[in-house]
């Protein structure tokens, strides 16, 4: 990767600044790909299909490249600042960090949204069943061509609503904590706004999980309503990041809102 390309790339003006900042790296379902910086870099530097196989040893090559190239940069900005890197107590912070860590994890937020993500897990594990007798209706369905039913289409739902929460099964709690690590941080009002803007994420993933696990709901018989006791829980979650950030919602990001 090459230092001058990114410094490029960074004063053209059809990119929005810190686009991606915010957004929920879904970039196959974005509409804004192409004024966000990242996405373009992204698409040089992982142009070959090797290099998207993490099993393959090109994408580690191209992922070395580019984490030392912005380990270059962030030593020569330290140094333009008057920062010597070299003299700052890796051992101080380390324990900080550590604290700020085992907070977090504590926080009701993310142990709320971890165990979602496992409720997800355990949800899937155990529904290999449920979507083969959906899959059996939808083929019968399909061979009777009846009027009123639509096989197609409630397949494609079907599978949309899977995407969506398998998407974000993790991506919840990784936004979660990066809001409540923030709060922790030195209070300055940038951190501040990186909090509101990390939880802002969490909870449109949060409302997009809940309408697809109640499409789910619709479609899949689930006869133990497992879901939902999701559904409730991502209900409760919701609540909770709200109650803990009440500006997330009204922040606004950059080329996104």
């Amino acid at each position: 990767m090459d230092k001058e390309r990114i410094k490029k790339l960074a004063e053209d003006p059809k990119f929005t600044p810190g686009i991606y900042n915010y957004c929920d790296r879904w970039c196959e379902r974005c509409p804004h790909t192409s004024r966000c910086m990242n996405f373009a870099l992204s698409e040089e530097q992982f142009s070959d299909p090797q290099a998207h196989d993490i099993n393959n040893k090109a994408f580690w090559q191209k992922l070395h490249e580019v984490f030392q190239t912005t380990l270059e940069m962030l030593k020569e900005t330290a140094q333009e600042m008057g920062i010597d890197i070299e003299s700052i107590d890796n051992q101080d912070d380390s324990d900080y960090e550590k604290d700020i860590d085992n907070i977090t994890e504590n926080h009701h937020c993310c142990q709320a949204s971890k165990a979602y993500s496992q409720m997800v897990k355990n949800w899937f594990d155990s529904a290999d069943d449920l979507f083969a007798q959906k899959a059996n209706e939808l083929g019968l369905q399909a061979q009777l061509e009846l009027p009123a039913c639509q096989p197609q289409t409630e397949a494609l739902e079907l599978k949309d609503a899977v995407d969506i929460i398998r998407w974000y099964q993790h991506f919840i709690y990784i936004k979660l904590k990066r809001a409540i690590s923030g709060t922790l941080r030195d209070t300055i009002e940038e951190d501040f706004n990186d909090s509101n803007g990390s939880a802002k994420v969490a909870l449109i993933a949060i409302d997009r999980s809940i309408a697809a696990w109640s499409q789910l709901r619709n479609t899949v018989p689930d006869t133990d309503d497992r879901i939902l006791d999701i559904l409730v829980h991502l209900d409760r979650l919701r609540r909770i990041t709200e109650n803990t950030f009440p500006s997330a919602r009204a922040f606004i990001r950059p080329g996104l809102d």
